[in-house]
């Protein structure tokens, strides 16, 4: 049978325990082979907190779990497996024509996997809460204790270019993302 990816609407906070709860109810009903996966798609992301690099996961779309089914004589999701899925706690409905599952399209799944596979092999993406115009302090390195600009913001390598005046002359300077916070 073919199999195809589906979206559900699940309650915002509560993927990951929708995703567990629906594997117990599929395993209970014998119908893991129906559903063979439940995926809350997920990216790694470093910040900067209290001074601190943290690394966590983030959703990348938050409400929403994805589900691989197999599809019936018809072409469509079983009834056993779309009841039991629309009646798991905190279960909204599929995504689709008035909650008539829709099935993603081949690229779109091609694309999501890619991604998710992708996140396991690269190193965590670094997320900088300055843009450019804000004004920030240097608190680490040469240039300790001067205030400039930032004119730049490089997240895949980490990099904040702030305009720094030195001798009355504004120089930029590429620092890393923790030496520099907020004024």
């Amino acid at each position: 049978m073919a199999k195809r990816w589906y979206v559900v609407r699940v309650q915002s906070g509560r993927e990951g325990t929708v995703q567990t709860a629906l594997a117990r109810r599929l395993k209970i009903a014998g119908l893991e082979a129906a559903v063979p996966r439940v995926l809350v798609p997920m990216e790694v992301v470093t910040e900067l907190k209290g001074g601190r690099k943290t690394t966590r996961k983030r959703k990348l779309y938050p409400g929403y779990v994805l589900v691989e089914i197999d599809q019936d004589a018809e072409g469509g999701v079983p009834r056993d497996v779309w009841t039991l899925v629309r009646e798991t706690t905190g279960v909204g409905d599929f995504v689709g024509p008035r909650g008539a599952p829709e099935p993603l399209g081949p690229q779109e799944v091609e694309r999501l996997l890619q991604v998710m596979e992708g996140e396991k092999d690269r190193a965590p993406q670094v997320k900088i809460g300055l843009k450019q115009g804000d004004a920030v302090k240097i608190k680490e390195g040469p240039l300790e204790s001067f205030e400039g600009v930032v004119d730049d913001v490089i997240p895949a390598k980490g990099i904040v270019r702030v305009i720094v005046t030195i001798f009355g002359r504004a120089t930029p300077v590429d620092l890393e993302y923790w030496q520099v916070e907020s004024v």
